[in-house]
């Protein structure tokens, strides 16, 4: 097929992979120097944490290029990451504790995934995809889950507050880039490109949310500061005193 270029989709999942690979960065970076994660769902991190699991297990299997194979890999320990800080920050753990909880977080899912691996290629070799197609299926269900409980806090919040647009930004251009990069492979993977295609269209919806309720959020802000002004100001100055006159001396 004229649309098959190899070159053209091992440059784009590179792209994707070296998105990926930075995403996170700006958030971890974002909630170490607030010292909070208020507003950054805990579960987001965890389910994209996840996710690297089938979906690493998905990419092998199904013998996508190399950056997409490094891809979810990276994409889960960065995300493991931004999820132990929310542990430490939000949830009261120790330093010591989250690191913990991420080492032993990737020593799992690390294990499981060279396991899941040689339960597909079995599948395959017995000729059956539905161990791969299960996998696909869940890499796609938790990436895109993921991000309802951070809907569930932007409107808690009532604002886009905690996560970091920046991060969102770089991850959204990962995915789309990815999502190009399939379109030039041998076979066009529809389930791949459902996950790529509906992170994009989630995260464009947190943007457009932020450009609504963000500038609600600072007027309220603003109206709250002036009232407060206005209530000390009353209180400062001093009430006449019916009746009373002024002595002159």
């Amino acid at each position: 097929m004229g649309r098959v270029n190899p070159a053209a989709a091992n440059v784009l999942g590179t792209m994707g992979a070296v998105f990926w690979s930075i995403q996170v960065i700006p958030q971890i970076v974002k909630s170490h120097r607030s010292k909070s994660t208020a507003g950054l769902s805990a579960w987001l991190m965890l389910c994209w944490a996840a996710a690297g699991l089938p979906l690493g297990t998905y990419n092998i299997a199904q013998g996508f290029n190399i950056p997409l194979i490094i891809q979810p890999q990276m994409f889960a320990a960065l995300c493991g990451v931004s999820w132990a800080q929310c542990l430490h920050y939000s949830h009261n753990l120790t330093g010591m504790q989250a690191v913990g909880a991420w080492f032993a977080f990737c020593t799992i899912v690390g294990s499981l995934e060279v396991g899941f691996v040689y339960a597909c290629r079995a599948g395959k070799q017995h000729g059956t995809d539905a161990p791969t197609t299960l996998f696909g299926v869940l890499s796609a269900v938790l990436i895109l889950g993921g991000l309802i409980p951070q809907y569930y806090e932007i409107f808690k919040f009532k604002a886009v507050v905690g996560i970091s647009l920046l991060f969102l930004f770089v991850d959204l251009m990962g995915g789309l880039v990815s999502c190009l990069s399939l379109i030039f492979q041998e076979e066009f993977d529809i389930l791949a490109s459902v996950t790529y295609g509906g992170l994009v269209v989630l995260e464009l919806g947190v943007f457009i949310l932020a450009g609504i309720l963000n500038p609600r959020m600072e007027r309220r802000k603003r109206e709250e500061l002036e009232r407060t002004v206005e209530d000390n100001d009353m209180r400062a100055t001093p009430a006449a005193i019916p009746g009373s006159r002024e002595t002159t001396v």
